[in-house]
């Protein structure tokens, strides 16, 4: 064999514009779909989202800051504020808490300061 060689092959390709361009768009529609969706059934809408996630993964796609506050970070299920999860702001944090799950997810905001004239 010190003789032959092998070609290797490329562990990890380098995606396409135009399929990360449809990733994105298909996410988009997912979590669109899960809101629809999530009066009549939730477990539904909790599919869209691991579907959601899957597709940004495999294409390395990253989430919209509106999109990952839409699913808990612990248990992945769709939240809707005031029906499966509770939203609070603190000074500068707002804490989004699964009732699912009972864990909590803090995401830090700058409030907007009023210009004084």
């Amino acid at each position: 064999m010190a003789g032959k060689r092998f070609k290797t092959k490329a562990r990890h390709q380098k995606k396409k514009d135009e399929q990360i361009k449809i990733a994105k768009q298909r996410i988009k529609e997912l979590f669109k779909q899960a809101v629809d969706i999530f009066s009549e059934d939730p477990k539904l809408s909790n599919r869209y989202v691991q579907l959601a996630r899957k597709i940004a993964m495999k294409f390395k796609v990253k989430l919209t800051s509106t999109q990952k506050r839409k699913f808990c970070k612990h248990c992945y299920c769709f939240l809707m504020p005031g029906v499966n999860c509770t939203v609070r702001i603190t000074g500068k944090t707002i804490t989004y808490t699964c009732k699912k799950c009972k864990k909590f997810t803090r995401i830090g905001y700058k409030s907007k300061k009023t210009s004084k004239k």
